[in-house]
């Protein structure tokens, strides 16, 4: 038994440093590039994302929502303008100061592989184009704590980049490209269930949709 441990301590020193070495790196670019990382998304249209999020969720709210990911505060502002009570969180310092400015809202400042959220504290979590940055080995924790501080009936939507399972380590950025049915798992294992799914942009042949979007519910 000895023996055992004595491979899996060190096998297990290694992974968190991988995890700690990608999500370090990844963060790191952004803080680079935070500036023009802001004028290259801040007039994107991301309309179709924010109905399927937003009709999703009970009631009218204002809803408190998580904009995981959060960036600049592009879709802070959004959600505020329609009347929501939001909530920003992302791992680049830049990110989180420019948001605060931009929006006036809160943002936390937590990277996504070491998250410290209130549990039952959001009526839905909105990650677009931010998950796909988690280290696929840890993907199922980061759901879990996602699932743990949206209320029961409470909505989760997600947009990653479409991909055959591969990762990437390119600029300094990590990336999982997963397929539909393995994002779909994952998201699931962490107690989610499926409300809709679509290819992004919308009413383009398949092959130019390189984003797949889907929403999912907290069951009560």
């Amino acid at each position: 038994m000895s023996g055992i441990t004595n491979l899996v301590i060190p096998c297990l020193i290694i992974f968190y440093q991988l995890v700690m070495e990608y999500t370090k790196s990844t963060i790191e670019y952004y803080e680079r590039n935070a500036e023009r990382f802001w004028q290259g998304t801040r007039d994107h249209d991301v309309g179709q994302n924010y109905v399927a999020f937003l009709d999703a969720l009970y009631g009218e709210g204002p809803h408190r929502i998580l904009d995981f990911g959060c960036g600049p505060g592009r879709d802070i502002a959004a959600f505020k303008a329609r009347g929501h009570d939001p909530v920003g969180l992302d791992g680049t310092l830049n990110f989180v100061n420019m948001a605060v400015e931009y929006t006036g809202c809160e943002v936390l400042h937590q990277d996504f592989t070491k998250l410290d959220l209130p549990p039952a504290a959001f009526d839905g979590v909105f990650a677009n184009v931010s998950l796909f940055h988690v280290p696929k080995d840890t993907i199922i924790d980061v759901l879990k704590a996602i699932f743990d501080t949206i209320l029961s009936n409470g909505v989760l939507f997600s947009s990653n980049p479409r991909g055959n399972n591969e990762e990437s380590f390119s600029n300094g950025r990590y990336g999982a490209y997963y397929s539909e049915n393995e994002w779909n798992s994952a998201v699931e294992s962490a107690g989610f269930t499926l409300i809709e799914q679509y290819y992004r942009p919308k009413g383009l042949p398949r092959e130019q949709q390189h984003w797949f979007a889907t929403v999912w519910r907290k069951p009560a």
